[in-house]
């Protein structure tokens, strides 16, 4: 398995920091929050969005735990702003058990550092080689693949890129995985704001992760092997909501930036 990074760069914008800094958390630094502004004047929205998009994972998360999904693969975690996946998914289910993986060593400090006690792990790993995420003895010791897992990847398949192969990515995952597990995406639509899309993808290529938008096929196509649950593929405030959820969004959901949806493996 690849090594971990030991240290860290403040001066170069930092994707991780940056959503903190949209989320109104207090982990970032001058870099990440100049970043975040220069977005934020082609793009005001990207701030409800950031918002929007924590809030579909709160959703999602409580909608599988009710169904009975108890382990949890969060990849890409982020930093923890809000309450992490961990406490959303006890708060229906106290027994769950979930991994959360980054490759960022700013997220890893913290999500280590987090009280979430037994049936939690922490877990260096990079998307783009998903089999040694998968063969990771801090994974198998922490999930039972033969039983049904929810596979998180919120806000973070716009940051791998065509070269990447991200169908090659899913599959690996899908394949791993038991019947009945789920898959949970929101993606940066790259039709939403046409307008203020290139000045955004600028931006972030000055990040440690740049950006890689998609249209709603492309977007959709994620999902090949997975049943697409009701209400599909939508905007985030469009994803089963609480009335709060859609406040700012009840006459353009567009604005949302993201696409998302979840779906099961038959």
């Amino acid at each position: 398995m690849e090594r971990e990074p030991l240290g860290f760069d403040p001066h170069t914008p930092n994707v991780a920091r940056l959503y903190d800094y949209l989320l109104g958390g207090k982990d970032h630094f001058p870099a990440d929050r100049e970043a975040a502004e220069q977005i934020l004047q082609v793009a005001p929205e990207l701030r409800a969005a950031a918002r929007a998009n924590r809030a579909f994972l709160e959703r999602a998360v409580h909608e599988l735990a009710r169904a009975g999904v108890t382990q949890f693969l969060d990849l890409g975690t982020g930093l923890p702003t809000r309450r992490s996946v961990h406490e959303l998914a006890r708060e229906v289910t106290p027994g769950a058990r979930v991994v959360y993986v980054d490759r960022d060593p700013v997220v890893l400090v913290h999500a280590r550092a987090m009280p979430a006690g037994e049936g939690t792990a922490v877990v260096y790993g990079d998307l783009c080689k998903p089999l040694d995420i998968l063969r990771s003895p801090e994974v198998s010791r922490t999930l039972d693949f033969s039983r049904p897992v929810a596979v998180l990847l919120t806000a973070v398949m716009h940051f791998v890129s065509d070269a990447d192969d991200p169908g090659r990515i899913l599959t690996t995952l899908r394949e791993a995985v038991a019947p009945g597990s789920a898959l949970v995406i929101s993606h940066l639509a790259g039709d939403a704001r046409a307008a203020g899309d290139a000045k955004i993808v600028e931006v972030f290529r000055r990040t440690t992760s740049p950006l890689s938008p998609r249209g709603r096929e492309r977007v959709a196509a994620l999902f090949e092997g997975w049943d697409l649950v009701e209400p599909g593929l939508v905007w985030l405030p469009q994803w089963r909501p609480a009335p709060a959820d859609t406040i700012g969004f009840a006459d353009s959901p567009e604005s949302s930036l993201l696409l998302c949806g979840m779906g099961r493996k038959p």
